[in-house]
């Protein structure tokens, strides 16, 4: 017969306390199965004591990358940056050809206004479409923070064995309240 779950429990808090499994003392530390078919409330100091359970590394899980890979993901990565740094230099010789446009432009409106006798409403206008100007396309996304996974526990094989057992004694007692009304009554007369 399989189990209905596997012994990889991962460490999670909660914010209620329940008692620990073990001592009887209030946590808010579970382990709990990936579907949390079954979770535990446990201390942090069992969780340090290698008769409850073991830790299982994260590095164990994670296959090895090669220096190869590395090294093809860092050129990549300097190729865009040499990239992005081109797009950057382009947009500010851009951004200076048209700021020295808009002078040569209020250059020409003052010299205009001067012979026609009216004083700046001309030249505010260019000043404020200049500040309107293309804003520099330098913002970068943030990377947003990356979530550390859960800590990776696995149950000493007494205690989970203990955990399948009730969760087996559970599943044969629902099964009870299931079948019991569907049985007949047993005669209640007496014997002729």
């Amino acid at each position: 017969m399989s189990s209905p779950f596997q012994n990889i429990y991962y460490k999670r808090a909660v914010a209620t306390e329940k008692p620990c499994y073990i001592c009887l003392r209030p946590t808010t530390v579970v382990l709990a199965t990936v579907n949390t078919v079954d979770f535990i409330y446990t201390c942090e100091s069992h969780l340090k004591d290698r008769g409850f359970a073991t830790e299982i590394s994260a590095t164990e899980i994670k296959p090895a990358l090669s220096q190869e890979e590395i090294d093809k993901v860092k050129k990549e990565w300097e190729e865009k940056q040499e990239l992005k740094k081109a797009k950057e230099k382009e947009k500010e010789k851009e951004k200076e050809k048209e700021d020295k446009e808009k002078e040569k432009d209020k250059d020409k409106d003052k010299e205009a206004e001067k012979s026609k006798g009216k004083e700046g409403e001309g030249g505010k206008s260019t000043e404020s479409s200049s500040k309107k100007g293309p804003s520099n396309g330098s913002t970068t996304p943030t990377p947003s923070s990356s979530t550390q996974p859960h800590q990776k526990y696995a149950l000493h094989r007494d205690i989970f064995a203990m955990r399948q057992d009730e969760h087996r004694r559970r599943r044969q007692a629902k099964q009870v309240r299931e079948v019991a009304p569907k049985l007949p009554i047993a005669p209640k007369g007496g014997i002729l």
